[in-house]
C-alpha cells in the first residue's frame, strides 16, 4: 500500500471513530476488526498527542480537541479523496450505507414514502432514527455525527436545507369530549380542559406553542409524554385536549375514536425542514438521500 493511501485510511479511521465515539461501531461501518481499529485509534492518539476518545462509564467521550477536530475532517476527508482520485463513490445496489436521522416518530410516518423509494433504489441501506435533540445548540453538534435533522425552521439551527412537507395544526379530542359543540371548541371550553404536551426539550418549543405563548393562551397541562404517536392512543376515552399536527389524527381517528377540531385561535402551519451540516455536502451518499427527498417533494409523495 503506498504511503498517500495508509495517510488516507487513518484520515477515514479518524473521521469514524470520532463519529460514532465507540471503536467497535467504527470498525463496523468500515468493515474491519476491533483490533485493527484500536491500532488505528493508538496511532491517532500518537499522532495528535491526545488520547481522542476516553471512557466514560460503558461509554466513550470525544476530548475537547477531538470536538475540535471533528468538523475539520469531515470537510476535508471528501475533498481528498476526489483531489487523489480515491473518492469512494456510491453504488445503490451494493451500499451497506447507514443515515442517522434525528426526527421525531411523527415525521418518521411522514417520510415513508422516501424512505420506500431510497429502500427500492438501495435494499443494502439503513436508517436509526434518532430522537430530536433537546436544544439547538445540541441539534448542530449532532448534525456533524449524524446525517440529519427534521425540524420546523426557527428552532435557531443555521445549516443547509430543504423544505419535506407542510401540515397544519389542530385540538385532538376524543369524539365525545363535552367541550366539542358541532366540531368545534371555543376558546373558554379549551382552556378549561385539561391537556396533553409532546415535550421534545427545554429549547424544542412547537411552532403552535411559540404561537399560543405570543396570544398569552396557557391551556392546564395535565399530561406530559415525549412521543407524538402516543397522543391519540391516551386521550381516547378521556377529556383530554392535545394541539397536534392535522395528519397524526387523521391517520388514527378510526383506531381511537379520536377527531380533529380548529383550534379557536388564527391557524397554525407546520412546516418540517431536512437539515444537514455542510461538512456533508460532498459524501456521494448524503448528497444521493438528498437528491431523492427533493424529488418527492416535487412528486408530491410528501405532501399527502
Amino acid at each position: 500500500m503506498a504511503p498517500v493511501d495508509a495517510d488516507l485510511n487513518l484520515l477515514l479511521a479518524l473521521r469514524v471513530l470520532l463519529e460514532e465515539a465507540n471503536v467497535t461501531r467504527a470498525g463496523e461501518r468500515i468493515g474491519v476488526g476491533q483490533s485493527t481499529m484500536s491500532a488505528a485509534l493508538a496511532r491517532l492518539r500518537t499522532l495528535f498527542q491526545d488520547e481522542l476518545l476516553v471512557r466514560v462509564g460503558r461509554d466513550y467521550e470525544l476530548t475537547p480537541l477531538a470536538h475540535q477536530i471533528l468538523p475539520q475532517v469531515q470537510l476535508t476527508l471528501p475533498l481528498v479523496a476526489q483531489a487523489l482520485g480515491q473518492d469512494e463513490g456510491f453504488e445503490t445496489e451494493t451500499t451497506r450505507r447507514t443515515f442517522r436521522i434525528h426526527a421525531s416518530d411523527y415525521a418518521a410516518v411522514e417520510l415513508r414514502p422516501l424512505f420506500a423509494r431510497a429502500e427500492a433504489a438501495a435494499p443494502g441501506i439503513r436508517f436509526d432514527f434518532l430522537r430530536v435533540p433537546p436544544d439547538p445548540i445540541e441539534a448542530a453538534r449532532d448534525l456533524l455525527a449524524n446525517d440529519f435533522v427534521v425540524l420546523p425552521p426557527g428552532v435557531g439551527i443555521d445549516v443547509e436545507s430543504i423544505d419535506l412537507f407542510r401540515d397544519d395544526y389542530v385540538i385532538i379530542a376524543d369524539r365525545d369530549n363535552p367541550g366539542i359543540v358541532d366540531g368545534e371548541v371555543s376558546l373558554e371550553a379549551f382552556l378549561e380542559s385539561p391537556h396533553i404536551r409532546c415535550d421534545f426539550g427545554r429549547g424544542q418549543l412547537t411552532q403552535v406553542e411559540r404561537r399560543m405563548q405570543e396570544l398569552d393562551v396557557r391551556p392546564p397541562v395535565r399530561v406530559t409524554t415525549s412521543t407524538l404517536l402516543s397522543v391519540p392512543l391516551i386521550v381516547a376515552g378521556t377529556d383530554l385536549m392535545g394541539v397536534v399536527p392535522r395528519r397524526l389524527v387523521e391517520r388514527n381517528a378510526a383506531v381511537t375514536g379520536t377527531v380533529a377540531v380548529p383550534t379557536p385561535f388564527p391557524l397554525v402551519q407546520l412546516t418540517l425542514r431536512l437539515w444537514w451540516h455542510p461538512a456533508h455536502t460532498h459524501d456521494p451518499a448524503h448528497t444521493w438521500l438528498r437528491e431523492l427527498a427533493a424529488r418527492c417533494v416535487d412528486e408530491g409523495l410528501l405532501s399527502a
